[in-house]
């Protein structure tokens, strides 16, 4: 294990967290305040490049990064959030009227009536289980099978989480835009924010964690998207992570302070009775001293938390190299996450 930054008593908070995670690779990492502490670990022997420098596969935390693009085109007046999907697509036969009715917010905030995916994809993931079936799911297929899909709501009406409607944001933007998903991404959020080991895709070997099934022992191949990009292609170091936490913690220091302020505005509740709030982007839950902010990803082989607690100016990352809730890597994070935004000391 290895920890840098503040004292000891954050120090063994994230030690003991390391400790209920049951991983082949682990990393914790805090900002309060702007100082950073950070504790990795995990089952497996350390990799010859330590685990807090490994870029990890964030899965569907990526969306957060298309929804803050999202924002920052609004902001800079390239597209509205409640333009129709189908203006900023290639023209589609949309046979259904909900189809039509769907918006760029609507994608954003999981309110489009869509499914959580193509029917398509879950054939095939049913057949063959621990094939990607997204890496052979390129944009035409995408755009195909939205056109022949039948929202299952009004749109606006219901939220219902969907990666299906995620990365449609991906060709929408692209279409507002003028230019591919991958150069508006690097271009308008991570360059700006100074995210220099976050990309869209692996690296050079050694630089990025292995994933694991749920045994935790057998590696999963690196996580190809396809057309699911927008929806879940981002990689990034903890360090990276932190950053973006600082950034929305403290957006006014940021060349993008009026999108970060966007993306955490509460537009919807959510949840049973209604109690949870939703973002643009982010899950919102009442915390001490003010509400937190997270999100949660994963891959055929990795899981990813991002949470803040603006009130306390707390964020925290966290990572692991294995698929599954059985390593509880999502309930310690957030457990931990709540404790901190409890803390007097923050």
């Amino acid at each position: 294990m290895t920890a840098e930054g503040p004292g000891p008593a954050l120090g063994d908070r994230l030690a003991d967290a390391v400790t209920l995670i049951d991983a082949p690779d682990v990393v914790l990492a805090v900002t309060r305040c702007g100082r950073r502490t950070v504790m990795t670990g995990g089952t497996a022997l350390a990799p010859p490049t330590p685990r807090h420098a490994l870029r990890y596969e964030l899965g569907s935390l990526s969306k957060t990064f298309t929804v803050l693009l999202l924002a920052e085109l609004a902001g800079a007046g390239v597209l509205s959030l409640d333009d129709r999907l189908a203006d900023r697509l290639p023209r589609l036969p949309l046979p259904h009227p909900h189809s039509r009715r769907i918006t760029l917010r609507h994608l954003a905030t999981h309110t489009s009536g869509l499914p959580r995916i193509p029917a398509d994809l879950i054939a095939g993931a049913l057949v063959h289980p621990y094939a990607n079936g997204y890496a052979r799911y390129d944009t035409e297929r995408l755009l195909r099978t939205f056109a022949r899909t039948r929202p299952r709501h009004r749109p606006g009406t219901r939220w219902r989480y969907s990666n299906f409607g995620l990365a449609l944001l991906g060709p929408a933007l692209s279409g507002a835009a003028g230019a591919g998903y991958p150069a508006l991404l690097t271009d308008r959020v991570l360059r700006p924010l100074g995210l220099t080991d976050t990309t869209l895709g692996p690296g050079t070997t050694g630089t990025d964690a292995i994933g694991h099934r749920t045994n935790g022992v057998t590696p999963v191949d690196s996580a190809d998207m396809g057309a699911f990009t927008a929806a879940g292609s981002v990689r990034a170091t903890p360090g990276d992570l932190l950053t973006y936490l600082e950034a929305h913690l403290s957006p006014g220091g940021t060349p993008l302070a009026g999108p970060l302020r966007e993306v955490q505005v509460p537009l919807l509740r959510r949840g049973w009775r209604k109690r949870h709030t939703h973002t643009l982007t982010w899950y919102q839950h009442p915390a001490p001293r003010g509400p937190l902010l997270f999100h949660v990803g994963a891959t055929f082989g990795q899981q990813a938390f991002l949470g803040f607690h603006p009130a306390t100016r707390t964020g925290l990352a966290a990572l692991a190299t294995r698929r599954g809730r059985s390593c509880r890597m999502v309930t310690t994070a957030y457990e931990l996450l709540y404790a901190l935004a409890g803390d007097r000391a923050a």
